[in-house]
Order: C-alpha cells, then structure tokens, then sequence
C-alpha cells in the first residue's frame, strides 16, 4: 500500500510467507502434499497473521499492509487469489478479460451502480481500499478456478500500470508479437510514458501445451 506505513516491509513479508510454505509442500513426498489451493489459502493467511503481528509489536509500523494476487497452475488448472487491487488479467485468442475484482471503494461503488466508470477515474477516493493483507487479523481472499488453453497468457500486476493504462491499450501491447520478457518491458514503458505516478510491477504467465508456464518478471519502482 504506496501512501501507507512500511508498505514495502509489507509486501516483503507477505511474499517471503507465502514462498515459504509453497515451497515447503513441493518438497513433501508425492500424495502427501495438502491440495495446492488449499496451501495456498493458508499461506496467504500465514502472511496475513505475520505483517498484522509485526505491525502490533512496533508502533511505527502500525496500519501497515499490502495487496496482493496470486496465481498458483497445476497440470490444466489455474486458482488466481487476490486481496485489494492489484490485478490479475487472462488473454486468450487475442481478448483481454478481467479476473479479479477490485477491493476498492470507487470500484465497489461501480459494481453497486452507485457510480459512474467515468466518475470512478476522476474521483479523490480511488486510492481508498477496502481489504488489504496485514490490516486485521482475518482476512479472506476472492478465490478464481479457471480453465486453461495452451497459449493463455495471464498477466498479474500492481495498480501502477493499470492506473495509467486503459484495458484496451493493455490488450493491444500483449497482442503484439515478441518473447513475454519483452512485453513486460513495453507494458512497464508505457504506463512510465502515461505518467508512472506510482509503483509499477507486472508478471507474464504462458500456458504451454504440456502444462507447463514461461514466467518472466520486470518490476519498475519510483520511489
């Protein structure tokens, strides 16, 4: 969370959880394992539990917290998992489609029909969040199964690019040709180009024919 308390403390410590314990089950024998969304919910709990308890041992790191999205794949399934309005997008044939919902107070006041998209982008609250990891002791994420196609190609990322990017800009940027590292680089550009007023992180997942992902990362921080 940008204008919050040790949001990057935050973001850390929710990253590093969650790696943690998904990594801990990859490890376990084969059968033994818990069901991978089921670790994953825990995980995110474990993260949770941990940047809430830190924030309540120091004061100066009270009210800290982060969003996050997740997308755990095994063999022909995909869970996407998030908490506040960091988003996670699929393309497939060429379309551009929304996942998750945003946890936000303009983006919920849409969906109500209390207002207008339009308003939504012009409005002092479209920073106000409603969920955040780390904020209080319990919290629980939207949930997303999904099927996949070879050839999808998922994108997860931070409001910095969505904010200075429409969906349609983005649908034509991940349309266009060349390797995911480089449509990371020309998503992370653009949204500079378009003003870059605040973090900027973008992730390219691809479903191979075999059930396997090409994941490459390209992170950009305007402190």
């Amino acid at each position: 969370m940008g204008g919050a308390a040790a949001g990057e403390i935050a973001s850390s410590l929710a990253v590093d959880e969650m790696l943690r314990l998904l990594a801990a089950r990859s490890a376990e024998p084969a059968g033994a394992a818990a069901p991978l969304l089921q670790t994953t919910e825990e995980a995110i709990g474990s993260a949770n539990e941990a940047i809430f308890t830190r924030a309540q041992r120091n004061y100066r790191l009270n009210g800290m917290g982060t969003t996050m999205v997740v997308l755990v794949a095994e063999e022909n399934r995909v869970w996407v998992l998030n908490i506040g309005d960091s988003r996670c997008y699929r393309l497939r044939a060429g379309n551009l489609e929304q996942i998750t919902l945003d946890h936000s107070l303009v983006e919920e006041q849409v969906r109500l029909g209390r207002m207008t998209r339009a308003e939504a982008i012009r409005s002092p609250l479209r920073n106000v969040i409603t969920r955040a990891l780390g904020t209080q002791k319990k919290i629980t994420p939207d949930i997303f199964a999904l099927d996949v196609v070879p050839g999808d190609r998922y994108l997860l990322c931070s409001d910095g690019l969505t904010r200075e990017l429409s969906d349609p800009q983005i649908e034509a940027l991940l349309v266009a040709d060349g390797p995911l590292e480089e449509q990371c680089e020309r998503l992370v550009n653009s949204a500079n180009k378009s003003g870059g007023n605040d973090n900027i992180t973008c992730i390219l997942v691809q479903a191979e024919v075999q059930a396997q992902a090409e994941i490459t990362i390209r992170t950009k921080i305007q402190v």
